[in-house]
């Protein structure tokens, strides 16, 4: 019998039908990626796994039997039993699946005390038992600190010890790896196989990322629109994919090894930093976010900023914008000392909702620069407005709605239209496409590939996915630990790497042939020779 048997699954929300009439199995033990885009309805799917739309208004019709439980018609009781001991879930972000005011140890016991008949040393015990199956160093310590002092891969270790706590039957990781950067996913979705191989688990991975489906799973189920578009093997699904949408999908995918066709960048430097250091906190406690960093950018140019979170990525790019005053060195904007912020020097933020008002807007979010720059006449403020928002791919008509009624790649747009508002030649880009499905993703890409044709402006793009760093970059800066490792034009700095960092940075993204994948994860398993 299989673990998972859905038939004809539909889930509507109202008017809106997210999941249309969708059947798939999974066999114990087995691995099966949801893919699709946002708004293809994979998260809807795994809810509905484990009966999370009941009583929230969803109508949810046809059959759902996850390991020997027929969701739809169980009790409460049952679903509650389910939940935990028989299938766990991983959800993409884990500081809002844990309480910040427990102990990462508490949390998980209280999970197993939950489903078993322990007592509490037990429960403990099992706590950290876990927490070392998976990876976390020092477990019974780490095991009493909350989530605000775990890195966000070990959160999402955590988050997956929880799961296991029980020694569930199927986990379900919703876009576990999302907000990560290579290395650490790499760590993640290896831990993932091994769980796999030792406990015999079965997978659901809920992913927009088709890298992420060939590094994890056996079987592959492509969804659009609420409907499955195409449904095999991973290595037959990515090699020779059936459908049209499958295809589009795997074009969308920046590819690591692809080079960017060259930019008509001039010989000009608008913006240079030289020996820039930022350090957080005083005395013996100082911290080097950024340490003896020198970078330079011309004219109708990309420099990329790569590297792994904590790397001081971010606190160049604020540096350069104006919005961090560094402790030492010097910035330079067209030769001139940069010391403030300067609106021909504009950022692109990571998360375009918490750079936003919610209560205002889009048009007058955009409008801001304009006004600061003394502009008083409101007809020609809103034409002007109008013209960034069709300039950006959206329409005048939008001006008057809110952040909370566009999507996460309609959102960017938005910010990118407000950065353009102030008529900068420099635009700083701090991981924009970050939690963006792949198709959106190039189109934001290309977007700013256009503006920055037209415009001439000079972009700087910080990002921990390589491949992306790649496609639009003519140079790159490899950061680590706050200095830079390896800078270059780009092409030699992903065909020929010096430094072994940036070799291991490279064998960490995700790669689209499963064999390969299978390959590279054995290497890592390896002990690093001296």
């Amino acid at each position: 019998m299989s673990l998972v048997e859905v038939t004809d699954l539909t889930v509507e929300f109202g008017a809106l039908r997210a999941v249309d009439g969708l059947s798939f199995s999974l066999a114990k033990g087995a691995a099966l990626a949801l893919v699709g885009e946002s708004g293809s309805g994979k998260s809807t799917v795994a809810g509905a796994l484990l009966g999370l739309h009941r009583g929230t208004g969803a109508r949810v019709t046809g059959s759902v039997r996850v390991a020997g439980t027929d969701v739809q018609a169980a009790r409460d009781e049952e679903l509650r039993r389910l939940r935990g001991a028989r299938v766990a879930m991983v959800f993409q972000d884990p500081l809002s699946s844990l309480d910040p005011y427990y102990a990462i140890g508490d949390q998980i016991a209280e999970v197993h005390r939950v489903h078993t008949r322990v007592s509490r040393r037990a429960a403990r015990a099992r706590a950290v038992e876990v927490l070392e199956r998976v990876g976390i160093a020092d477990a019974a310590r780490r095991s009493r600190s909350r989530p605000h002092e775990f890195s966000g891969g070990m959160r999402q270790r955590a988050l997956i010890a929880m799961a296991l706590a029980c020694e569930p039957d199927l986990l379900i990781a919703d876009e576990p790896t999302t907000a990560l950067d290579v290395t650490v996913q790499a760590q993640i979705l290896d831990l993932l196989h091994t769980l796999r191989e030792e406990t015999g688990m079965g997978l659901l991975l809920v992913t927009h990322d088709v890298g992420v489906a060939a590094e994890s799973v056996d079987d592959i189920l492509v969804m659009r629109h609420g409907r499955a578009v195409e449904h095999g093997p991973v290595g037959t699904v990515l090699a020779a994919p059936a459908q049209a949408y499958t295809r589009e999908l795997l074009d969308a995918v920046p590819r690591v090894g692809a080079r960017r066709t060259a930019s008509e960048a001039t010989d000009e430097v608008v913006l240079e930093a030289t020996g820039l250091r930022r350090e957080f906190g005083r005395g013996k406690r100082a911290l080097a976010a950024v340490d003896d960093v020198s970078v330079s950018v011309r004219r109708g140019e990309t420099l990329g900023v790569v590297g792994e979170s904590g790397s001081g990525k971010t606190t160049l790019g604020r540096m350069l914008v104006g919005l961090l005053e560094p402790t030492a060195g010097a910035i330079r904007y067209e030769g001139r000392p940069h010391t403030t912020v300067n609106p021909a020097v504009q950022m692109v933020f990571q998360d375009p909702v918490s750079s936003l008002n919610p209560r205002r807007s889009v048009g007058e979010s955009i409008a801001d620069p304009l006004r600061a720059r003394g502009e008083r006449d409101e007809e020609r403020i809103r034409g002007r407005v109008a013209e960034l928002l069709e300039r950006v791919g959206l329409e005048r008509a939008h001006y008057d709605r809110y952040p909370h009624e566009f999507s996460g790649g309609q959102r960017q747009r938005v910010g990118i239209a407000r950065a353009l508002a102030a008529d900068p030649r420099v635009i700083v880009c701090d991981e924009p496409v970050s939690a963006l499905d792949v198709t959106t993703q190039a189109q934001v890409v290309e977007l700013l590939s256009a503006l920055q044709r037209e415009l001439g402006l000079a972009l700087v793009f910080i990002a921990h996915d390589l491949a992306v760093v790649r496609q639009v970059s003519d140079r790159v800066a490899v950061m680590r630990r706050g200095s830079v490792v390896e800078y270059g034009p780009a092409d030699e700095v992903y065909d020929s790497p010096r430094e072994p960092y940036t070799r291991q940075l490279l064998a960490a993204v995700p790669a689209l042939d499963p064999e390969l994948a299978a390959r590279r994860r054995a290497a890592r398993r390896e002990p690093a020779v001296a």
